[in-house]
């Protein structure tokens, strides 16, 4: 999380980003890069990128790089409001 948004993380062997929308049918050719079906359905916003596609710094710098540009316009996620008893 970063400024309250979900940027990146990892999920077993690959990482997650969160990356502009727009971006989305560029990045998916990359090496590595596949959508994010977590829910059964692709998130356009957001990639699992394989371990073996990270193993520079260059390249993780990179997708690390994509999200936080993301982040800085994205907006946040809902807050679930808790039940007052």
């Amino acid at each position: 999380m970063v400024n309250d948004k979900m940027c990146v993380g990892v999920e077993k062997e690959r990482l997650m980003v969160r990356l502009d929308p727009e971006l989305f049918d560029e990045v998916i050719e990359k090496e590595g890069c596949k959508p994010m079906d977590f829910t059964g359905r692709i998130m356009k916003g957001y990639v699992f990128v394989d371990v073996e596609a990270l193993n520079t710094k260059k390249k993780l710098v990179y997708w690390v790089k994509l999200a936080l540009d993301f982040n800085k316009v994205a907006k946040p996620s809902k807050k679930k409001q808790t039940k007052k008893k």
